[in-house]
Order: structure tokens, then C-alpha cells, then sequence
């Protein structure tokens, strides 16, 4: 297995290590790979040291799986060249996810539609990952007829400049000596402005949730609108969803799907206040949900809050749960994990 990582130095090519090492796959030859201003510099990976290496080099080696976190245009323009030699690309990035011709893919859902003609995969978006995670098995018992969403999220997931903006304005406590990635200060702050807005007054992140979650879950025809809003947490996203099933339920069953699904941790008991909280699934790779509740203002209306970190589950633990699925099931390369 020759794996390569684009996008090595960034916050989630940093965390793709990690979770290689902690999920024990497989790798024959490592191939470090970031922009030509880290190209020659040393990196550690599972006790060894690499020489980074630049986008091309990695392409004339002709690794079997290339996972991509290195940004929309880097990959609009290199993933192509990659599975032109052969290699499967699995993208996190925005650029392939709604491409007809991609598989959008999170693996507890959709990784068996995957075939060895799928060269470039495209992970999701981070939000939607951990909300489709946590509905699938509500949806594929019941139906969903609406989603109505509100997203609470980590200023991890706008990347190194966000980190630093927090970080500067929390130490410093003013905003003179940050470098801004937001519009506004962001440490005691929450921002209703999660990407670019649209000329409909919803931003990308908004949309994204509501097309990646209709593709995920292969129907068109779920009634969905979200507000994303950034806030000044770091260890996860969290998200408010209302669901309104097509048929009614019980509470209980809804509880013990998500309790008997890999993957999620139910945390639902309000009399000893355990729920999800970014604080505690910092580090983790599951979905938590709790505070599930009938909403009672609507017919087979159901609360839900979901939480999960978004650079693991969220980023690179669904990218490296891809590659894992592509080996296991012989799509790709070695055939044992």
C-alpha cells in the first residue's frame, strides 16, 4: 500500500496522521505531500521521519490511494492527474461533491456503492457528515420529509488562520494583532457567517448542508433549510436538527436505533445532564446525540442535538474510513488493513 497525503501540514493533513496511526492502516510507503514552501522540510509519521515532497514527485510515484486536504483548486486540478496514473483520490475538499460523476461518501452510509472504477471520491462536508450520520437510521426507517437545521461550529474548521485569530485575540484580549479570518472577532463571538454568502442570503456551508445531505441520502425531494453559525469552540461542531418524519414513531425506538448504529454514542439522560458537548467528543471519531424530544408543535416532529469533531469524523477519520472500506473490500491496492 503506497499512500499519499496532500495537504500534510494543514490543521486536518496534521490530524490525518493521527488517525492512520490510531486505526493501524496499513501503509508500505508514505508519501508526505504539501505546497512548494514546506517541500524538503522533515515530518514525523509513527516514529519514522519523510521528507516532504512536492504535488508532482507524489504523482510520478503512482501511489494507489491519494487523500487530498490541501483545498478546492489544488484538487480541481490535481486529482485528475492522480487518477490519471491509477491512484484513487479520495478529496475533502468542496471541489467533486456535487459532481453527478463523484460518489459522495460517508462509509456507514453509501461506501458500498464504491467500485474500482471510482478514482476520485469525494468526502463531505464536516457539518453534514456528522448530521447524516446521526439520521440515516431514522431516515431509512421512517422517512424524512423536513430538516430544519442550526449548526454551532468550531473555528477549527476555517483552518490554521482561524486557529491563530482566536488564539491571538483570547491572548491578547483585542483584535489589533490578529490576523483576521472572519469579518469579526471571533473569540467570545459567534458569527452567523459560515463561507460566502449567495445572492439568496444563504451562505455555502447553508447550502452545502442542504444538497450534500439530499445526495448522501439519494433523495431529492427532503424539504431542508439551515443557518450556520461560527463559534468560538474548539473541539467540535455541534447542530440543532428538527425532523419532520414522514411516519410517526415512538421516542424509545428512535433512541435504541441510534444506540445499536456503529459509530454514534447516544448521551440522552437530561436527569443527570449527560448530553453531547464539543468539550468531550474533542478527539473522539464518534457521532454523539441527545436531547431528543417529540416537537410537539408538529406531527412526527423529533429534536435532535448532534455533536462530533470535525476534524476527525468531520475530516480525516471519514477520509481514512474510505481508504479503509477501498482496501478491505479489494477496490484498491494492498487487500488487508
Amino acid at each position: 500500500m503506497k499512500l499519499a497525503v496532500v495537504g500534510i501540514t494543514g490543521l486536518v493533513g496534521t490530524v490525518m496522521q493521527r488517525v492512520l496511526k490510531e486505526r493501524n492502516f496499513h501503509i508500505d510507503e508514505f508519501l508526505p505531500v504539501a505546497s512548494p514552501r514546506s517541500v524538503g522540510k522533515e515530518i514525523k509519521f509513527d516514529g519514522k521521519s519523510y521528507t516532504i515532497i512536492g504535488i508532482e514527485e507524489a504523482i510520478a510515484a503512482a501511489p494507489d490511494i491519494a487523500i487530498f486536504s490541501a483545498g478546492g483548486s489544488t484538487s480541481k486540478e490535481w486529482a485528475p492527474k492522480f487518477a490519471e496514473v491509477g491512484t484513487t483520490v479520495i478529496d475533502n475538499s468542496s471541489a467533486w461533491r456535487m459532481d453527478p460523476s463523484k460518489k459522495l461518501v460517508v462509509p456507514e452510509i453509501n461506501a458500498k456503492d464504491l467500485t474500482p472504477e471510482d478514482k476520485i471520491i469525494a468526502n463531505p462536508n464536516c457539518s453534514t457528515i456528522q448530521m447524516v450520520a446521526a439520521l440515516n437510521p431514522i431516515y431509512l426507517k421512517y422517512g424524512i420529509k423536513r430538516l430544519v437545521i442550526s449548526t454551532y461550529q468550531s473555528f477549527t474548521g476555517t483552518g490554521v488562520k482561524a486557529v491563530n485569530q482566536y488564539n491571538q485575540e483570547k491572548e491578547n484580549n483585542s483584535i489589533e494583532a490578529a490576523e483576521m479570518a472572519y469579518a469579526h472577532p471571533i473569540f467570545e463571538n459567534c458569527i452567523p457567517h459560515c463561507d460566502i454568502f449567495y445572492d439568496n442570503g444563504y451562505t455555502k456551508e447553508e447550502l452545502k448542508l442542504v444538497h450534500e445531505t439530499r445526495k448522501i441520502l439519494g433523495n431529492q425531494d427532503i424539504a431542508i433549510t439551515a443557518t450556520a453559525v461560527r463559534v468560538p469552540v474548539d473541539g467540535g461542531h455541534s447542530e440543532s436538527v428538527n425532523v419532520e418524519l414522514n411516519n410517526n414513531f415512538e421516542l424509545q425506538d428512535i433512541k435504541s436505533l441510534i444506540q445499536n448504529t456503529d459509530g454514534l454514542t447516544l448521551q440522552d439522560d437530561i436527569k443527570n445532564n449527560i448530553y453531547p458537548m464539543p468539550l468531550m467528543a474533542k478527539g473522539k471519531d464518534d457521532v454523539f446525540v441527545g436531547r431528543l424530544r417529540r416537537d410537539e408543535s408538529i406531527e412526527n416532529g423529533l429534536n435532535m442535538w448532534i455533536v462530533s469533531d470535525n476534524l476527525r469524523k468531520g475530516a480525516a477519520t471519514n477520509a481514512v474510513q474510505i481508504a479503509e472500506f477501498l482496501v478491505a473490500n479489494e477496490l484498491v491496492g494492498a487487500t488487508t488493513v
